[in-house]
């Protein structure tokens, strides 16, 4: 089942193909290897009903098999981390270094559906790593919308 979630499941076989071979023989992954869709999150335990603090608070309880959910070489940095924008606070829900994409990644927490305000949100926060938080050596952040409900298209 991992495979089938998995974005690279997605692609045509060549583009697997491809992608393979480079983490094989150079050592690199793309970041759509390491993606997958859907999320499973049962192990958190919520109720039906919850907000984005409740699911925050119990991922933070299962971090370690959140963090495997996602996949490996991923390290905690931050829950709730600040940044001010034009003397304004915004607040990335969880953020995370991937050792082998040598990105940080910025999560952020939504319930529902999808809305393109959130993807906004969330490019204004990458943004805000690239110039503030990326170190030398580190490729461009990255970031994941975890959205409770798909879109079905």
């Amino acid at each position: 089942m991992l495979f089938e979630r998995t974005a690279i499941s997605q692609k045509g076989e060549e583009t697997i193909y491809n992608d393979l071979k480079k983490l094989r023989d150079d050592k690199e992954m793309s970041v759509e290897l390491f993606l997958k869709d859907p999320y499973m999150l049962d192990f958190l335990g919520l109720n039906q009903v919850y907000n984005e603090q409740e699911l925050e608070s119990a991922i933070l309880v299962e971090l370690q098999q959140f963090i495997l959910e996602f996949g490996n070489d991923f390290a905690f940095m931050a829950r709730q981390k600040r940044i001010t924008i034009d003397q304004e606070d915004y607040y990335i829900d969880l953020l995370f270094y991937h050792r082998k994409l040598k990105r940080l990644v910025a999560i952020e927490l939504k319930l529902g559906k999808f809305k393109a305000e959130y993807k906004g949100q969330l490019e204004l926060y990458l943004r805000w790593l690239d110039k503030f938080e990326r170190q030398e050596g580190e490729n461009q952040p990255i970031g994941l919308l975890v959205c409770s409900e798909k879109v079905i298209e």
